[in-house]
């Protein structure tokens, strides 16, 4: 790259650029190197040679390692080693730390990783030294006496020997019951509200049937009825109403249970997954209506208990 041989200098880049390159694109290199100042061709080859210099030595590198270390060669020193080995009484092979070492660093010298992780990636793990331990209860009962062992565990150790543990299946578990939980509470709400109004209507009914049979209410005075009895007899009615209204309120749940166990099963192919009333919660059920019956009945009953029978019997 002398100044005084430019001509020189021109003709080995040309030689040099035009090597494998067509009859048209040859033309076009040496076109350019003749055509180009000598200053911008300099910083052109110095760019290019250092390129061209790693390409050539990883080429070389590579031709080394496959004539050396390719697939032949790591096959004959394989076979060089099982020649060597030994047997044990079962007919395994038994290599010694020699051998190991020597195919190590003769056949895969140029292997990244370590002896510890080769181990990991084959599975070979330290028993006495875990990272983690899972733990697959078959039950919900037998889950919670892995927590409580664990608990009494740790309330036994100091606190780096604990064992830290996440429970998925509590976790899972803890948000449908949040969620359960809300939706509980807003049916309740709506139940409550109906159950008011419903025990308001029936107070209303009762108190208008009351009005609509004061001439009765008269008679009965008459003949000898007590207020109690008066009362005992509109409690009554208010109470079978109630009991008969429970009564169909439970029918309807338990028709109702079959076509939503239908729709659950098709729905989620969960053939234990049903809709179920238990008789004793159906009886609560029937009791709590005719409690709330009999409540929004006693002021109506007590209101015809104090009817004066005279104004009773003179009333149309």
């Amino acid at each position: 790259m002398a100044d005084n041989d430019e001509a020189a200098f021109r003709n080995m880049l040309v030689q040099m650029l035009k090597a494998g390159q067509s009859g048209a694109q040859s033309q076009q290199i040496e076109d350019y190197i003749q055509n180009t100042d000598i200053e911008n061709l300099k910083q052109m080859i110095s760019s290019i040679v250092p390129t061209m210099v790693r390409a050539q030595k990883k080429a070389a590198v590579k031709q080394l390692y496959e004539n050396n270390y390719g697939e032949n060669a790591q096959a004959a020193m394989a076979q060089k080693l099982v020649e060597n080995v030994a047997e044990d009484e079962n007919g395994f092979s038994v290599y010694t730390d020699a051998q190991c070492a020597t195919y190590f660093d003769t056949v895969i010298p140029f292997a990244d990783t370590t002896y510890e992780d080769n181990l990991v990636a084959l599975g070979c793990l330290d028993i006495s030294a875990p990272s983690s331990i899972s733990l697959y209860a078959t039950s919900f009962a037998t889950k919670e006496l892995l927590e409580k062992d664990i608990e009494q565990y740790n309330s036994a150790v100091p606190k780096e020997q604990q064992i830290e543990y996440t429970d998925y299946v509590g976790l899972i578990m803890s948000s449908v019951t949040t969620i359960l939980d809300a939706i509980t509470y807003v049916l309740i709400a709506f139940v409550s509200i109906s159950l008011i109004v419903s025990s308001i209507m029936i107070g209303v009914i009762t108190l208008i049937s009351v009005q609509e049979r004061t001439k009765e209410i008269g008679i009965l005075r008459a003949i000898g009825a007590s207020k109690r009895n008066v009362s005992g007899m509109f409690n009554a009615e208010t109470v079978i109403i109630g009991f008969t209204s429970g009564l169909f309120g439970v029918a309807v749940t338990y028709v109702l249970c079959i076509f939503v166990n239908i729709i659950l099963h098709n729905l989620t192919g969960i053939l234990t997954l049903n809709a179920v009333l238990p008789v004793g919660a159906a009886a609560i059920l029937v009791a709590i209506s005719m409690l709330l019956t009999l409540i929004a009945g006693i002021i109506p009953s007590r209101s015809a208990a104090k009817k004066d029978p005279v104004v009773a019997l003179r009333t149309e």
